[in-house]
């Protein structure tokens, strides 16, 4: 066997190999970049050796076997993958070969965003969906037809003047907003997290019970038609808009353009809007309009001849771990961040990437030194995703969590239940700082009148404030305020006079002004009508604070927890020195009739904020979940309400819209 043999072989073995991770694993073992500069490199000896072309070469062939657990289903016309290009002049010879094939130049085309989910195919017969399948191999998918029924914006009858058969063909993607949330659930319950949206997508799709498709937040865009029984438009772009008459979802960014030049502007335009966008796309396709002119260029083996995908710069790459540093977060999140050796993502030079927490880097099995793969995606911080642990080197090193604040010196907490460790550290930890004391500050806090974001800083930085109880000592320091920038005579001493105004207080303002993790102004409040004095509430053991309305066993760790550090009950002791509040009557259960009640809030409510409703409910001693149980009393359904909506309907449970709710918070006030 020759050397160009054994080359082209151990392309074959390794593309194919990728794709049976990537097709039928949906796992992804490579990023993207790398398959698609491997497969370049065959493609190109291919082309330059064509008597060493084999049926089973990776550039014969759309993708991997389809899985075993469902249905199989034969595609009447095969569905096809794309050519892809790379850079302007590969696009540019692509629109000069088809001006060729056609005998004219003056072509138009169909752009569209190449969403990156998983691509399927749903029939409707006399508009009803009687089936949907995943591409597959491109002859022969998954039956996948349950899940599909269960995408919502996937109607499951057709509406207007519909062929009596049309296959329609598109990617069904997961939202980046949906994909972040469901990450969140995945790691707030001990599970692994989707590497990204992609194959959140795919996963949830292949699930053979479709109840667990159904609280995946999936959306179908359609991009082709297959076979077909009726008359359609004579181009491509027309026929989209034919199937958003019948009520199919098209992008609103597809659009027909003129020449290479129109494809260029189109491709600029939308990379440079690629962020903004709600879902993931990897690039962008062009089709050439006319049907007609797409049936006589036909197809070559793998793709049709009228149609290329320009993708964008890869946004995963492969580089090297060189070290972990632990940052303290606002709210004392300890967050692990990976020193990269530099490479390009996404046309940005990255060199830094977020590792979550502990469980993220058990979860990876990462250590430093290691080769890792590293994704970057719309605005989100890049993250690592893979470990080549093939290539990892003798000398790697273990990642170690630090037991303390790298900042302060405070103990690290992690309490049980979350995946995230907090420095204990409080109002005294410089690192959380400055945003302990914008909350102390903040209306619904203390609410002390002028004293924004820029002057908090300006004081922090300026060393004339360590904890929210130096506020009360500023009049000490009323000559050197006077340097600060745009501070005058008249300005400082209406600051003084509204921090000396905030002297005076409540109990459940001051409790949550201290900025206790998860006590907003309910949870404040009903500490507060509960234990009625500072004194009491804070020798409170978790079993009693769990006692009060709205604290469940997490919040009641955090005030636990909060009044067992040294340096939170120092700044508490100066607080209580310059503040006072009235005597707190105790409530009693009748001036709270939601008392024992679970109420869930979901949808878009168009008159209460999310906030202020269940801040009333909270008032009235419900208790407020974000999600639905059979312990569940109530359902608040507001517009677009979504899978709690649907779950609480299969339960039985009572759902009142916002006017329902508006209705009895009125009648008992």
């Amino acid at each position: 066997m020759s050397a160009i043999e054994q080359k082209i072989e151990q392309l074959r073995v390794k593309l194919n190999d990728y794709a049976y991770h990537y097709y039928v694993l949906d796992d992804t073992s490579v990023p993207d970049s790398v398959y698609d500069e491997l497969y370049q490199q065959l493609q190109a000896l291919e082309q330059a050796n064509p008597e060493l072309i084999r049926s089973d070469s990776p550039t014969q062939r759309i993708g991997g076997k389809p899985l075993s657990e469902f249905n199989q289903v034969r595609h009447e016309m095969p569905m096809l993958s794309l050519d892809n290009v790379f850079d302007d002049e590969s696009l540019l010879a692509f629109t000069k070969r088809t001006g060729e094939r056609l005998g004219h130049f003056d072509i138009e085309f169909c752009a569209e965003p190449k969403l990156d989910g998983l691509a399927v195919s749903i029939l409707y017969q006399h508009g009803q969906l009687v089936r949907a399948a995943t591409r597959g191999d491109g002859q022969t998918g998954e039956d996948i037809t349950e899940n599909v029924k269960t995408i919502r914006n996937v109607p499951l009858k057709l509406r207007g003047d519909y062929p009596s058969q049309i296959e329609v063909r598109g990617e069904v993607v997961m939202p980046r907003s949906g994909f972040n949330q469901l990450n969140e659930q995945r790691l707030a319950n001990q599970q692994k997290p989707f590497a990204n949206p992609r194959n959140a997508a795919a996963g949830s799709l292949r699930q053979l019970d479709s109840k667990i498709t159904a609280q995946r937040p999936l959306t179908f865009y359609a991009y082709a038609i297959g076979v077909c029984e009726g008359a359609l438009s004579a181009t491509h772009y027309e026929r989209l808009q034919q199937l958003r008459e019948w009520g199919i979802t098209v992008s609103c960014e597809v659009k027909s353009v003129n020449g290479e030049q129109g494809c260029l502007d189109y491709y600029q335009q939308i990379g440079q809007r690629r962020d903004a966008l709600a879902y993931d796309i990897d690039g962008v396709v062009y089709k050439v309009n006319a049907i007609a002119d797409q049936d006589r260029l036909g197809f070559v083996a793998r793709a049709p001849r009228w149609a290329i995908a320009h993708k964008f710069p890869a946004q995963e790459q492969l580089t090297i771990l060189r070290d972990v540093e632990f940052q303290v977060g606002r709210t004392g999140a300890i967050t692990p961040v990976a020193r990269l050796e530099a490479v390009a993502v996404g046309g940005v030079n990255v060199s830094n990437a977020t590792l979550h927490n502990a469980d993220e880097i058990e979860r990876l099995g990462v250590m430093i030194g290691d080769t890792v793969s590293v994704r970057r995606a719309g605005d989100v911080i890049p993250q690592i995703t893979g470990v080549m642990q093939e290539l990892r080197p003798e000398n790697a090193k273990v990642i170690i969590f630090p037991s303390h604040c790298p900042v302060c010196g405070s103990e690290i907490e992690r309490i049980e239940g979350e995946a995230v460790a907090r420095c204990a550290g409080g109002l005294s930890c410089p690192a959380q700082r400055k945003e302990a004391l914008r909350h102390y500050v903040s209306r619904k806090a203390m609410d002390i009148d002028g004293l924004g974001t820029k002057l908090v800083e300006q004081l922090v930085d300026a060393d004339f404030i360590h904890t929210p109880a130096d506020l009360y000592r500023l009049r000490e320091h009323a000559p050197e305020l006077l340097n600060l920038e745009r501070m005058g005579e008249r300005s400082l001493e209406k600051l003084l006079d509204a921090i000396d105004k905030s002297r005076q207080t409540t109990f459940n303002r001051f409790l949550y002004a201290l900025g206790i993790r998860e006590v907003g102004e309910a949870t404040a409040l009903n500490l507060a009508q509960y234990f009625g004095k500072l004194d009491v509430l804070m020798q409170a053991t978790v079993e009693q604070l769990q006692e009060v309305s709205d604290v469940g066993e997490i919040v009641a760790k955090h005030v636990y927890y909060f009044f067992r550090q040294a340096d939170n009950l120092s700044v508490v002791k100066s607080l209580c020195q310059a503040l006072s509040w009235p005597s707190v009557e105790i409530d009693s259960e009748q001036t709270r009739p939601l008392e024992g009640q679970t109420f869930v809030l979901t949808g878009t409510l168009q008159q209460l904020a999310r906030s202020d409703a269940k801040a009333m409910l909270q008032d009235f001693g419900a208790k407020v979940a974000g999600s639905v149980s059979k312990k569940t009393s109530v359902v608040v359904a507001g517009e677009a309400a979504g899978s709690k909506l649907v779950k609480a309907e299969e339960l039985g449970i009572t759902i009142w819209d916002e006017t329902q709710l508006l209705m009895w918070l009125k009648a008992h006030q």
